[in-house]
Order: C-alpha cells, then structure tokens, then sequence
C-alpha cells in the first residue's frame, strides 16, 4: 500500500507556499524537527487540471469538474477506501436525489390533525422553500408553544456528512436552543455500552481516546490479539477526514513478522491481509472466553499480583468468581470452551502465550454492542490487568486501533473548532440514551434507570433529523415504523436523498452534499494533523440547499435569525474558524498563512509529529506513578471490582464483570426454531447507509442485486442454498431478503448480514412487511444493553435462513417515493 504516497508531493507544496510568500524556508518560524508546517499555495492555473480538494469520511480526494459537472474523484492518498472515493459522483447524481422540498399531502392537507400512519406510504407534494420553510416555522412554534421544549427531539445522532461549519446536527440544535430548547440525548450506537463501563473502570471513556502509537506498539509489541474487529474494512472511514496511519501501522505489523491472532466468527479481509491466525469464536461468548483465559493465568500462575495489588481494586473478588467460589462454577478452559466452541487446550495455548510476551490486546466495538455488551471491555481489562502489561511500551489494551486510525501520533499544531450549538435561551431537559429513543415514543412518562439515575421520558411531538438515518442505525425497523405513526403529530428530515427515513416524514428538505458548498475539515481523527479546505465542486442539485441556511431562514421566520448567523455568511465563519486554528498553532510555535491565502491556495496544511508524540503509551503515567497520575475512578486506580456499579443494584450488571447468558445464543429456546447466529458486521464498501445508493459500489458486493448473505458451506448445503440465490432470513421479529455468499470463511452455526443495506418493505409503510434488500436490523431486538448503559444490541440476533422460492422481488430501495419530483 502506498499510504505515504504524498510526502513529495507535499514537499513541493511547501516550496511553492515558500515561493508565494516571497520568502525562503528559514524565514519562517518552523517547529524543530518538522518537515512540512505549510502547505500549499497552489498555482490557480492548475485546479482545472489536477481537481479542487475537498474530502470525505473516507478520504481526501481532488474533484474533476467538466462543463460544470463533478466526473471524477481522485484520491489524494491511495488507500482501500480508493473504491469509496471514486463512487462520490454516482452518489452526487444518484437517482434518489432529494431535488426539492415535500410535504407528505395528508400532512399537507391537515397538519397533525392528520393520520400519521400514512408516513412510508404516503404521497408526496413539492411545494416552494417559501411554503416549506413556512409550515416548519409554524410547527416549532406551535409545538413548542402547546407542549414545551421537551416535546421536540432535534439535532440527533448519525454519521453528518464531514464538514466543520456544515454540521446539520449542530444547525438544528442551535436552531432549537436558541429558541428555547430540545429535548437532547447521550451515547450513540456505536459504543453505547462501553463508553458508559469504562469511565467506572479506567476513568475515561477508552474508546475514543488515543491509543498507544504505532512506532511504539511496532517497536515493543510481540504478540498481537484482536477481538471482533476487522480494521482493514472499519479503517477505511473515520468522523472526520482520515490520515490513513492505521493501515500504514497494521502493515508494519505484518512486514515485521509480529505474530497476530483474530478471535472472530468470520476470517476477516484483516486476518487474511496480515496473514493472521483465525480463531473462530461463536458469537456472543467473547467473555466467556475470556474467563478461560484468566483461569489458565491463575491456575497456572502466570498472572502479575505485583500489578493486581499496586494498580487495580477487586481482585479478590474476581479471584472468588473464577474460582467458583461464590457460584459453584470455575471458570476453567473446559467450561469456556462448552460456551464459546474453541477447544480448552487452545485456550490454554493462548493464555501461555499471551503471558510469554508483550502482549497488546485489540477489542473492536462490536463484542460489547450486544446483550450484556458492557461485561465484554470490562472482562478484557480484567485480563490485561492479569497479565499485569497495561502502561508498558506495546503492552496492554486498545480500543480504537480499528476506528479512525488510533494510535495515530497526534501533531502539534492548530484544531478548528466547527459551528456550535449555541446556548440554550431557557433550561434544557434530561436527555435520554441514544438507543431508547423509540421506547421513549411508544411510552412517554415510563421512567428507566441509567447508570444509577432515574429518567422520564418526555413525551414527544416533534422530531426534527438532519445528519442521519434511524431506519438504518436503529434496532427491529418493523418496531421503528410502528412507534413513527404512532406518537410524533410532525417529522421534518434535511436529507440529500430519499432514505427511508425521509421516505417516513411528513416534511423534506432538500439539503447540499459536501460538494455543494465550502467548508472546513481536520484531517486525522488522533492525530490532527492536517487541515483540509472543502472548496465547494459543483452547484447544488436542484433546489438543494445547505443546512445553515436553511435553519437560518427558519431563525428568521422565528425572530431570531442574527442570533443564529451573527451576522456572518459562509466565508466569514471559515475565515473565523481557522483563525481559531492560527491561535492554537502559533502557540505551538507552527506557522500558518493567512486564510486568504490558505483559501486561494486550494491546498492542505500538515502540521509536525514532535518526537515525543512518537513514544506516547496509553496509560504509561499511570504506571509510572499512580499516586501523581491516578485514574479518574472513585479509587484513582483500575476497578476490577466498582463498588459504584455494585450499589446501583442492576440484576445484569453486578460490581465486576461476569458471563451472563444472553436471550438470543446458540444455547436459548428460540435457537431451536431460529438456530443461526446473526452477525452485522460494516459494511466493507459502504460507511454504514452513505454509498448505498452508488451503483458502481453495488456492482462489487451486492448478490441478486440485495446485501450479501455470508452463510458457511455446511448449513447452506443442509437447506439447498447455492451461491447467488435469493434467499429468506428471518425469525420472530422480521424478515428479509438477501443473496446467498456461500463460504468456509464464517463458522459453521453463523451467518453475516453487514449493517447498512437500505430498508425496502415489500409494502411501504407497513410494519412486518419483508424488506426487500437485506437491512439486517429488521432482525435484531430494540432491547438495552443492561440498565447500567441502555446501549442498543446490534449484534444480539438468532434467525432462520431458507431458499427463496416466491415471486420476483425486485429491489426498489433506490426509487423515488410516489408523487416525489425528481
């Protein structure tokens, strides 16, 4: 891979800044050590020919634009995401462009007085901004009027598109606190229940904090295991505009001979890129494993007490419980091995090894997005806590090499800041968990326990979208369309197109793609070390518009449109947004141009890595010296055992990690009518629902045109399935169609069905009806994590897999809903 392709080119970047500037590179207060601080003055003559910068979730690219049209992206780094990149055009002009505003016509024609069970089947009315922009202005303000700020459910979760001042989520919710207020949320869907545990463990979230860099674990680390993550797929995209480090870190790994280990249902593209060893777990049973791991460690004394008792609280108690000595049951290789299907003397082999050497431990996020989810991190600090290496160069844990480059070196330099929320005109209410949202609509005024804390759920009117997409992220869709008819009087989504969640609102506002409009992003989620112009590619599709300006126009219908834009257009917040970035650099000693001529220079700036950025070890202050540098726990030190957690009294979570059996594994009741374990990994062309509509990113994974099915050799031949059939999934909640990949490379017992796949019932609007096209979450259960957390259960799901021998079922994801002008 050619991860490091750019360095020439932004070394002449930098001397063609230096030349513009008029000066020499000496002249210039550049940080020690650097090699590139400034990049890019460009020569204006050359964007016609090389492209205009600009970026995505998964990469920077150069746009080709020809008589005005965008026909060409062009990766800036070469990378696996290249695919990605080069679909933006087909996605840009996809037929399922949102074009202009809609109005559902029973909404239209009777406002919440209406049947909202018509939302998804529906038809739909274009109407003028002038009527579109009306009617939501006068639905805030009604809604808010009758019911409170705590009605209206704004500025939610999802993946936003990048961009810093175009964030539609902040947009939306600064819309709403200026104007009073929204009811709000905490969490997401991505680490719901470990971002809830850790904090009571570690003192920090850990899944979005920095890991210990590369150069270290690559001159340190000898034994590399990786629970349930595949990095060579989920690297491919990050929350802002990717470095791609991580790839240049895992081949590092692989070209110096470290041995790595993948404990996963399925061989991933990861295991087979390194040249890995696949360990094939069942799904659901990480922990259990775990626990015949840590019985070999004690048994055997090859755990660290030294470490135990000068860095962590609770290993008595854990001791009792492996032991058996609180419940009757030891933990032994042989009892994890009856759980988890790897056998007790490999579990050994295992446990020895990871004793024998510097071992980091790598979890990806998936072992705790399922039923008891946040007992999977804990259990797996407890073990790196046994091993006794947590704080040494290359030892340890991480819980983000897989997302977004962690382990990145972070650069000395300069972070932009992006558009706020703005401060709430009046007090906001309690949020709730992000994954309870539609709980919450199907049973305003029920109270649940969270992390300790009573909350009441609000009772919602309103729900205001923008920057995602809940008929994607959400858990048991059928369940989803039943608690969208049944509770909000209004629905209003921005989206750029016809998802299935604009497809179920009641208004639709066309908003830009991020090559419609300017902005500014941060390059390198850890490591911040570029800073990326957006410089805008093409002219908004249709009456598209962007996000800020529409709810500025709603602010303005609402009295209050200078409060929202401070008087500022869109340049004037870049401008201002990177002369934030100007203060932080120069006290970091970095120079950089002035906007106007980092503007007109259509180029990026790199920051420099300081060698000490190089050596960074997670959690190795600690280490050095818990007293000066404890944790953020109750004890300052590593809870094996919380006496918080234990007093909040949760039956599925006790005060130290534990095996719980979850409601749907191979061992439940159901398992008998529905006995295939479900996995919905990410997508490997796809970031979650974004591309799902560029068909020449379909062509490279779809099979009989729907989501790819991955089912193990043995149970497709008892049930008669081939490669490219169409085949039925389903089980008590749901159903849908797939096509069949027929592999040895997922374990028998399991299926793979990737998140993601766009929801398309058979009959719109009606909950149960067969999605068409394979959305994997018809088949998983809204249910929380445990009340500790109320994180969702994406991966907690059991179901039945048959040929599929009715009528054709073309997939109509992709088409423009009724009545809808295109």
């Amino acid at each position: 891979m050619k991860i490091r392709e750019t360095e020439e080119k932004m070394d002449l970047s930098r001397r063609r800044l230096l030349t513009a500037l008029g000066v020499g590179g000496a002249a210039l207060p550049m940080a020690a050590g650097s090699k590139t601080v400034l990049a890019a003055i460009r020569n204006p003559n050359l964007r016609e020919a090389e492209g205009i910068l600009t970026g995505a979730h998964w990469g920077p690219f150069r746009a080709v634009v020809k008589d005005g049209k965008f026909v060409e992206a062009i990766p800036l780094i070469q990378s696996p995401a290249d695919d990605m990149i080069r679909a933006i055009p087909d996605q840009v002009y996809s037929p399922t462009r949102v074009k202009y505003p809609h109005v559902r016509r029973g909404f239209l024609e009777k406002r919440s007085k209406g049947d909202p069970s018509l939302r998804g089947r529906d038809e739909w009315v274009r109407v003028s901004w002038e009527q579109a922009l009306d009617i939501v202005a006068s639905e805030i303000q009604r809604v808010r009027t009758e019911h409170g700020a705590s009605s209206i459910l704004a500025g939610l979760y999802g993946w936003k598109s990048v961009g810093l001042l175009h964030n539609s989520r902040n947009a939306v919710r600064r819309l709403m606190y200026l104007g009073g207020g929204c009811q709000g949320y905490f969490g997401d869907y991505s680490t719901g229940a470990a971002q809830i545990i850790m904090p009571h463990v570690m003192g920090a979230l850990e899944v979005y904090d920095q890991q210990t860099v590369w150069p270290t674990v690559l001159a340190n680390t000898q034994f590399v295991v990786i629970f349930g993550a595949d990095p060579y797929v989920t690297l491919k995209n990050s929350w802002n505009i990717p470095d791609f480090e991580g790839y240049s870190g895992f081949e590092a790994l692989k070209a110096k001979g470290i041995r790595i280990v993948t404990i996963d249902p399925v061989h991933t593209d990861t295991a087979k890129q390194l040249n890995a060893e696949w360990v094939p777990v069942r799904q659901r049973t990480d922990v259990a494993l775990m626990l015949g791991l840590m019985h070999t460690l004690y048994t055997e004394k090859l755990y660290d007490p030294k470490f135990l008792k000068t860095y962590t609280v609770g290993f008595p108690e854990i001791e009792a419980y492996l032991t058996g000595k609180d419940d009757g049951v030891p933990k032994t290789p042989e009892w994890a091995s009856g759980l988890c299907g790897i056998p007790a003397d490999k579990i050994r082999g295992l446990a020895r090894e990871m004793a024998g050497k510097r071992t980091m431990l790598m979890a990806g996020w998936s072992i705790q997005r399922q039923q008891h989810g946040e007992q999977a991190h804990w259990m797996l600090v407890t073990l790196a806590a046994m091993l006794g290496q947590i704080g040494l160069p290359g030892g340890g844990i991480g819980f983000s090499y897989h997302y977004s480059s962690g382990g990145s070196p972070t650069a000395r330099g300069g972070m932009l800041k992006g558009l706020g929320a703005g401060t709430p005109t009046g007090p906001l209410p309690p949020p709730i968990p992000a994954a309870r949202i539609f709980d919450c609509l199907m049973n305003p005024g029920k109270t649940i326990s969270v992390n300790g804390k009573d909350i009441t759920y609000p009772d919602i009117r309103m729900i205001y979208w923008a920057g995602g997409n809940p008929f994607h992220h959400h858990q048991d869709i059928n369940q989803l369309v039943r608690s969208w008819q049944h509770r909000p009087e209004v629905v209003i989504v921005h989206e750029p197109y016809w998802t299935a969640t604009a497809k179920h609102a009641d208004i639709v506002l066309p908003a830009t793609t991020s090559y419609e409009r300017n902005d500014l992003e941060m390059g390198g989620d850890y490591s911040a070390k570029y800073i990326f112009p957006m410089h805008k590619v093409i002219d908004p599709i249709g009456e598209s518009r962007n996000d800020f300006d529409i709810c500025a126009d709603i602010a303005e219908r609402l009295g209050y449109r200078s409060a929202f834009t401070e008087d500022r257009d869109e340049m004037q917040w870049l401008k201002d947004l990177y002369k934030g970035a100007m203060v932080g650099a120069r006290a970091s000693r970095v120079a950089l141009p002035p906007f106007e001529l980092f503007w007109k220079a259509g180029d990026y700036v790199e920051f420099p890595i300081p060698d000490s950025a190089r050596k960074w070890v997670r959690h190795g202050d600690f280490r050095g010296d818990p007293l000066l540098n404890p944790l953020g726990t109750p004890s300052g030190l590593i809870e094996l055992y919380s006496k918080k957690v234990a007093g909040m009294g949760y039956a599925d979570c006790a005060g130290h990690a534990k095996w719980y059996e979850p409601i749907d594994w191979h061992k439940s009741e159901r398992a008998s009518r529905y006995p295939l374990s479900l996995i919905s990994s990410h997508p490997a062309h796809r970031l979650h629902s974004q591309l799902g509509n560029a068909p020449s990113l379909r062509k490279k994974y779809a099979v009989d045109g729907r989501e790819p099915l991955l089912i193990n050799t043995q149970d497709a031949a008892a049930r008669g399935i081939k490669s490219g059939d169409a085949v039925r999934v389903f089980n008590d909640l749901g159903q849908v169609l797939a096509g069949a990949a027929v592999t040895d490379d997922i374990m028998p017992g399991a299926v793979r069905l990737a998140e993601g796949g766009w929801y398309d019932p058979a009959e719109p609007g009606v909950a149960g009806s067969l999605c068409k096209n394979g959305s994997v979450n018809v088949l998983v259960r809204d249910i929380p994590t445990s009340g500790l957390a109320m994180g969702n259960c994406g991966q907690s799901g059991i179901v039945q897999v048959e040929r599929y021998v009715g009528p054709d079922m073309p997939v109509t994801a992709f088409d423009v809903p009724k009545g809808a002008v295109s």
